[in-house]
C-alpha cells in the first residue's frame, strides 16, 4: 500500500537575515558615492574637462566596487 509521507516538522527554526545592518550601511554609502560621481559629471559645456572625463568615472567605478564589497562582506 501507499504510505503517506508528511513533511518533516521544523521546530523553532530561526531565520537569519542574509545581510546585516553593517552591509546595508555600506551599501547605502556605495550608492551615495555613485550618485556623487554622477553629480561630478554634470555641469558646464566644457565636455573634455578632467573632472568629467577622468575623476567622475573613477568615483563611479569606485562606488560600484565598494557596493560589491558591501554585498560580499560577511
Amino acid at each position: 500500500m501507499l504510505e503517506r509521507k508528511t513533511p518533516p516538522v521544523h521546530q523553532d527554526t530561526k531565520h537569519e537575515m542574509v545581510f546585516t545592518k553593517k552591509n546595508y550601511q555600506l551599501l547605502i554609502i556605495s550608492m551615495l558615492i555613485v550618485v556623487f560621481g554622477f553629480i561630478l559629471m554634470i555641469g558646464d559645456t566644457d565636455i573634455y574637462d578632467v573632472r568629467k572625463t577622468l575623476i567622475a568615472p573613477m568615483v563611479v567605478l569606485f562606488g560600484f566596487g565598494f557596493g560589491v564589497y558591501a554585498v560580499l562582506k560577511k
